[in-house]
């Protein structure tokens, strides 16, 4: 069970958080939801902790993530792997290649830019390229696979650790080259097939509609949805797009109004 209590973050003047407080059971598939800048990439970050708290606390197994340290934060981050739209992939260096770096502070710093690695360690990341539909792609160059397929190979390479949470940020659902899963598919099988917990904030909010067992929707930090996919109709799901898709959008002042109790349903 992951817990946030009150969890906030400001930077500067700015809130990107605020008072966000969610129970998240081991093993669901939850989807974030919210137009640029609402503060989903800012939530994923401060579960992963690659970024401090302002106020409040991230409960895990009864451990205060927001105070761990040193080996405990590392092993953190390993447990709960974050993946972005930008995958960070070693352009140069083969599909394979960048998955098995991805054992990070288990792999020495000489055996990754010597790229010596066991059988062992070969074979798992034959078998996380699998889990994501690219095995055989594992001898192309990274520079050459489509911005999708770069999201799905740093999947793999979180995989490498074995984690119990996939934190997936801007998930690319478009369609894919060749005939593979897209990304949500992959999430979601390896959420039931693995008992994965996993955090996602698909590009589009029908995506997460479609995909997982339950919606979180942001507005300038604030959680102002909290509920079951089928709760998030066609109309509030276009209410949390950015205008730029043409697509309303939440004011300010309408988002003070949606801070009732969850499963919160938003009027629009």
């Amino acid at each position: 069970m992951l817990k946030l209590d009150r969890l906030s973050r400001r930077f500067g003047s700015t809130i990107a958080v605020a008072d966000a407080t969610l129970e998240i059971p081991a093993g669901q598939m939850v989807g974030i939801i919210g137009r640029s800048g609402s503060g989903k990439s800012t939530l994923l970050r401060l579960v992963a902790r690659l970024i401090d708290p302002s106020e409040g606390h991230i409960w895990c197994d009864g451990t205060d993530i927001a105070q761990i340290k040193g080996r405990a934060l590392r092993d953190w981050r390993a447990d709960c792997a974050l993946v972005g739209a930008r995958a960070h992939l070693a352009d140069h260096l083969d599909v394979a290649t960048n998955v098995m770096i991805g054992r990070g502070h288990d792999l020495t710093p000489w055996r990754a830019v010597a790229q010596i690695f066991t059988p062992r360690e070969r074979a798992r990341a034959g078998s996380a390229l699998d889990r994501v539909g690219l095995a055989q792609n594992a001898r192309q160059k990274a520079q050459t696979m489509s911005h999708a397929q770069r999201q799905r190979i740093a999947i793999a390479r979180a995989l490498m650790h074995g984690p119990r949470m996939l934190l997936v940020d801007h998930v690319i659902n478009r369609p894919d080259r060749g005939d593979g899963p897209s990304t949500l598919e992959v999430l979601r099988t390896l959420n039931q097939q693995d008992g994965l917990t996993v955090l996602c904030s698909p590009d589009r909010p029908e995506d997460a509609r479609d995909c997982c067992d339950r919606i979180i929707g942001l507005v300038q930090g604030r959680v102002v949805f909290d509920g079951a996919p089928q709760d998030l109709t066609a109309q509030m799901a276009r209410a949390f797009c950015d205008a730029a898709t043409g697509d309303h959008r939440i004011s300010a002042s309408a988002a003070a109004r949606y801070q009732t109790p969850a499963p919160i349903l938003m009027p629009v």
